[in-house]
């Protein structure tokens, strides 16, 4: 039997061959158009992160590594992966860097892997206090494989570094994670690696949230501390979805590229590699430091300006590029929050907070962060402006004037966004 592909198979567009695909997608971009995203986990990729991702090389399969494929016709794929390597290792400082793993949680997956037993013991940060899920959240198979224990964070919401101390010491955990997905302040690293090197411990940092700044020195650098070191090449990096492993010790290559593959992973995602590599490759350019920079100040002008609406942003303020407010003491849940926001042009996401009553659907806090704005050309001024949005909006919804609120803030977020325009035509 024959087949020959209907012309349109390599010649339609997506408009023509599916329309409701194409429909919701246009209706995607200009969501991101018109509305001030503060997501903290969420960034604007370039056009040239889009072109890759959406190259040819998608239909490329391989598995190994460059120099050491199990398929033919691997050339251009190991070009491409070389490329991705050698920039991560320039711009973290990195002696190893694995870009295979198809996101953050599966590069702590194969950390895990390198290291650990089924039903050993890992210390982390609690996921109520600020910690990510998969750090041995007990749903997730971090949790239910390993034997959890957390430390946590004081009163104020700082991290509480004696507790972390007195549960190395209780637990002898075989490795002790740093970092988190809702902590705004920087950690100290070299108190971190003490507690790892007195317990005998792997110290495995998670840095996703803040890589960007590390990247050029507006955060501390985990990498001469830490054993391992994970990262996202989006949130900050303002790249596509998906992660990295970094190692300073030259005596962790086997070990953690055989984790990635074939111990968690198969094919490599190439299509994604390759805009992991166009990412990687604008944040070695002078502009990224100067966006970077600027993403950190805009979170802390954000934070201020909460303080001064009397809001309650946790630790009063950030070091990173992401914060958290407690919406207990005027009684708003997270979930109302955010949606009232969003109403009002204002995309976040609810979030626990310490010693959170509510349930995680519902939760007492909300996440903000600063990376897709400070994208889009947003400076200390407009998040002054979207400080004061917020402010307005939360009170609103006690005041009974929800309506009116949102539609002024909507107005002003549209001129805003008229302003600073993304994914023009022209």
């Amino acid at each position: 039997m024959s087949y020959r592909p209907d012309p349109s198979y390599f010649t339609g567009s997506l408009a023509e061959v599916d329309p409701a695909i194409a429909a919701a997608l246009e209706a995607e971009t200009a969501r991101q158009r018109e509305g001030v995203e503060l997501i903290a986990s969420e960034n604007l990729v370039s056009r040239a992160t889009l072109e890759a991702i959406g190259s040819p090389m998608v239909n490329k399969t391989v598995e190994g590594y460059p120099g050491g494929r199990y398929y033919g016709g691997a050339e251009y794929a190991d070009v491409v992966e070389r490329l991705a390597i050698e920039r991560a290792k320039e711009l973290f400082g990195a002696s190893y860097a694995n870009v295979q793993p198809h996101s953050g949680s599966q590069a702590n997956l194969a950390v895990f892997l390198a290291f650990l037993a089924p039903g050993d013991t890992i210390l982390s940060m609690d996921l109520s206090a600020g910690g990510h899920l998969s750090h041995g959240a007990g749903p997730n198979i971090s949790g239910k494989w390993m034997n959890p224990v957390h430390y946590g964070v004081n009163e104020d919401g700082w991290l509480d570094y004696e507790d972390l101390k007195a549960k190395a010491l209780e637990h002898r955990p075989k490795m002790v994670i740093a970092g988190g997905s809702a902590y705004p302040r920087a950690i100290d690293f070299e108190t971190f690696r003490q507690v790892a090197d007195e317990v005998g411990a792997i110290l495995l940092v998670d840095m996703a949230h803040w890589a960007g700044l590390v990247a050029v020195g507006a955060h501390p650098d985990p990498l001469p501390h830490a054993d391992v070191v994970t990262a996202t090449t989006y949130k900050n990096l303002r790249g596509v979805r998906g992660g990295l492993i970094l190692s300073g010790r030259d005596d962790l290559d086997r070990k953690l590229d055989a984790a990635v593959f074939p111990g968690v992973q198969g094919s490599v995602i190439l299509n994604a590699v390759a805009a992991k590599a166009v990412c990687l490759g604008e944040a070695l350019r002078p502009e990224f430091a100067d966006y970077a920079h600027a993403v950190l100040a805009n979170a802390r002008v954000l934070a201020a300006t909460l303080v001064e609406r009397e809001v309650d942003v946790l630790t009063g303020g950030t070091d990173t590029p992401l914060l958290l407010i407690d919406l207990r003491k005027v009684r708003l849940t997270g979930a109302a929050a955010s949606d009232a926001l969003e109403e009002a042009g204002l995309t976040a996401n609810k979030n626990g907070v310490p010693d959170d009553p509510q349930p995680p659907k519902i939760t007492s806090g909300l996440r903000f962060g600063t990376s897709a704005g400070t994208a889009r050309g947003f400076g200390e001024d407009e998040f002054t402006a979207i400080g004061h949005g917020i402010a307005d909006v939360l009170e609103s919804m006690t005041s009974g004037d929800q309506v009116s609120v949102a539609s002024r803030i909507r107005a002003m977020v549209g001129e805003m966004c008229e302003r600073f325009p993304i994914y023009t035509s022209g």
